[in-house]
């Protein structure tokens, strides 16, 4: 065993010193810490560089020995219950650790420059320092109790990066709809472990694996009772990883940052459901019922995500339910036992959505130079279009981004989509139908976004005031119109007689920008470019973006097999082979390559048809969509009986995916209204009942006191009282009587 094994638990703790510090300073030297703040930003990508050479280490050690590597201390010892921590290094940790570590770096050098106008830049990055180190701990983590304890401390990190900008009302929103959404999955996953200690006594995976096998094997297990500990245990990882029905908190949460955008949907927070998952498949692959139902909800998910991606204009939103189409692949493949299948696509799509999140963070900083900050207006993709030629480094590495996604070869998402959809056929081929639908879906609604963004004039132009020419004017605009210097005004670019789209006026900031850029410069012999709004993003920010366009295009890389002088090898398979073994004693890594690309022609022809669909319909000559007659239906949804049955099929299908597939209505009207009227019946219960039957008793017990008090007292004035009060009673009654009687 390597001598760098003992000291891995010094893992999770690297990146921790930077939020300590920064608390500390800002304590101590308040002045000085703020001032020099940028200092920050050095220590943090330093730090997480050590995790990566670390871990990268690691992984070759293990390709090279197959082994893992475990350590436990014990915490706590009693006469009935142990509990120990430690850490576990064996190939999916490597795999996450890795993943983490190189994707929060990007992310790190990118929010330097992000961020640096912002007053929160120091608890920004305290903030994502001490995300990275939950998740780092999370997956190295022994057993379900510490993963439990990693669990929340992510969800806290989320829950403070989501509502970062606090003072939005709709930021701060954002982030209670993602706690409270993820309390539901958490509180699943508590019942889940406890559960299975009930059952096997223990927490450490290595025994809950043996002992459920044998229990399972020798039928001394309730079977109904376990299969729904695992279900609870899975619901955690449905809340983590935004799959159906709890994904509602996954669009919202892009109120965030953009790079925390980038963080969550890559490597941290939606990754952790995908990694228990994985992390309790052995579990989970004995109960066949548990099985089926990941992969069910998977398709459902990855079914549910595209469709909602089709109509969104907030560019970030629509990548968020992108990502949540993706993870329901990743998790379809865990349902049908395709470890490796899973771990692949969770690796290829984690560097090509942090590209592509981000390059929107690129865009909205386009946008921001025209429209001001207003995350209203600078994520609206119907704000944008022509970009390209003014952000031609974003738009290219944006690119690559959209076509791996889109499973286009050679780039990384291709190799493994292409896995998980060949292994469906085995499966279902039902959901084999759904999964090859789903990837034409996605390729169209990434280009929609692409072509929304970047080509043609789409929807707005810039005129001035008076409607005149004249005047220092120069041209700036991404459209190629002329604008007057002084007052400019952003208007859409639509006919009056058009429904869906009324006239706006935004107003138009200082556009003229002169730097000097490292790349694009070459200062000592005098040449300097002078860029115009939207100006492309700095180099800081394009680093990152180049750096994630390698990895989007060579990462797929380590899981192609391929035969050299009769030696078979694969780094993915390699690198997992224990893991493999321990789920399937008899693994099969071989490929029918024939199959494998017979099957690819299928799905990349009909990932080019989505593509085709998306050029026909949102190429810059169909852009105001006048020759189609569909401005209604993809700007107002409207519907109208005059109109063709396709158009209103189109409109069926906006209504559907603007409106999030009515989902969040649903949980607003019979969920949520429905919990606020059973709190106030049951605080009226406890106010009036509860509460009401021993406040009766009192006023009774006051009330007879303050008459019989008169009833001792020896005054003769008040037995008369009394006494002429009982005379009236029995008058009245006796003279009631008579009424009833006569």
């Amino acid at each position: 065993m390597d001598y760098t094994y003992p000291y891995s638990w010094i893992i999770p703790l690297i990146p921790l010193p930077i939020p300590m510090l920064i608390g500390v300073g800002l304590i101590v030297f308040p002045m000085a810490t703020k001032n020099l703040r940028r200092m920050w930003s050095f220590p943090s990508i330093f730090l997480l560089n050590v995790v990566m050479l670390l871990s990268v280490y690691l992984s070759i050690q293990q390709i090279n020995q197959n082994s893992l590597y475990q350590y436990v201390w014990s915490w706590t010892i009693t006469n009935d219950f142990s509990l120990d921590f430690g850490y576990l290094i064996d190939s999916l940790a490597s795999i996450m650790v890795i993943l983490i570590s190189t994707v929060g770096i990007l992310v790190l050098f990118y929010s330097d420059n992000y961020m640096y106008h912002d007053q929160g830049y120091l608890r920004f990055f305290s903030y994502l320092s001490f995300f990275t180190t939950s998740m780092l701990g999370l997956v190295t983590s022994v057993n379900l109790i510490q993963i439990y304890i990693f669990w929340e401390l992510v969800g806290m990190c989320s829950y403070l990066l989501i509502g970062f900008w606090f003072t939005r009302p709709i930021a701060s929103n954002a982030c209670q709809k993602a706690f409270v959404t993820n309390r539901i999955g958490d509180f699943g996953l508590l019942l889940g472990i406890l559960g299975l200690y009930a059952i096997t006594g223990s927490f450490e995976f290595r025994d809950l694996f043996e002992i459920l096998n044998k229990l399972v094997y020798n039928n001394e297990v309730n079977l109904l009772f376990l299969t729904l500990c695992a279900l609870f245990l899975f619901t955690g990882a449905v809340a983590k990883s935004s799959q159906f029905p709890l994904h509602v908190w996954l669009p919202d949460a892009m109120e965030g940052p953009t790079p925390i955008s980038a963080l969550i949907h890559a490597a941290t927070m939606v990754a952790a459901g995908i990694f228990l998952v994985a992390r309790l498949l052995p579990i989970f692959i004995i109960i066949p019922h548990i099985m089926n139902f990941i992969s069910l909800i998977g398709i459902v998910t990855l079914l549910l995500g595209a469709t909602l991606s089709l109509a969104q204009k907030d560019i970030k939103r629509s990548l968020a339910y992108s990502t949540m189409s993706q993870l329901g692949y990743m998790m379809l493949a865990l349902g049908m036992g395709s470890y490796r299948a899973a771990l692949f696509h969770l690796i290829t799509h984690a560097y090509s959505k942090a590209l592509l999140f981000l390059g929107s963070g690129s865009i909205i900083h386009s946008m921001e130079a025209i429209v001001g900050y207003s995350p209203e207006k600078s994520q609206n993709m119907v704000l944008m279009g022509g970009l390209k030629k003014h952000v031609p480094i974003t738009k290219t590495a944006f690119l690559i981004g959209t076509l791996s996604l889109c499973g286009i070869p050679p780039l990384a998402c291709f190799w493994s989509k292409d896995e998980i959809l060949n292994d469906s056929w085995l499966y279902s081929p039902v959901f084999a139908i759904l999964a090859y639908f789903t990837a034409g879906l996605t390729a169209f609604y990434m280009f929609r976004i692409y072509l929304l963004t970047f080509e043609g004039h789409l929807n707005v132009h810039f005129k001035n005031y008076s409607g005149q020419k004249s005047g220092s004017c120069y041209s700036l605009s991404p459209w190629g119109k002329e604008i007057q210097k002084n007052k400019v005004s952003l208007l859409l670019s639509t006919n009056s007689n058009e429904k869906g789209i009324f006239f706006t006026t935004y107003p138009v900031f200082d556009n003229r920008k002169k730097m000097i850029r490292p790349f694009l410069s070459i200062p000592f012999l005098g040449i300097q470019n002078t860029f115009f709004y939207p100006p492309e993003s700095d180099s800081t920010m394009l680093f990152s973006m180049s750096i994630l366009v390698l990895f989007t295009c060579l990462v797929g890389i380590i899981g192609i097999p391929y035969n050299q002088s009769g030696i078979e090898f694969d780094l993915l398979s390699n690198l997992l082979k224990p893991s493999i073994n321990l789920l399937h004693p008899n693994p099969t890594n071989s490929i029918d390559w024939y199959e494998f690309f017979i099957n690819s022609i299928f799905s990349v022809g009909l990932a080019f048809c989505g593509i085709f669909i998306a050029f026909f319909l949102y190429k810059p000559s169909y852009s105001s969509f006048k020759n189609l007659n569909l401005q209604n239906s993809f700007v107002k949804g409207g519907h109208n009986n005059n109109i063709a049955l396709w158009e209103q099929i189109i409109n069926l299908i906006y209504d559907w995916s603007y409106n999030r597939g009515y989902i969040d209505f649903l949980y607003q009207k019979y969920l949520t209204v429905g919990l606020r009227r059973f709190a106030e019946l049951t605080h009226f219960f406890d106010r009036r009942g509860i509460d009401g039957i021993p406040n009766t008793f009192g006023l009774i017990s006051f009330f007879g006191g303050e008459v019989i008090k008169y009833l001792g007292a020896g005054r003769i004035s008040s037995y008369l009282l009394v006494y002429l009060g009982f005379v009236l009673v029995f008058i009245f009654l006796l003279f009631y009587l008579f009424l009833l009687v006569f």
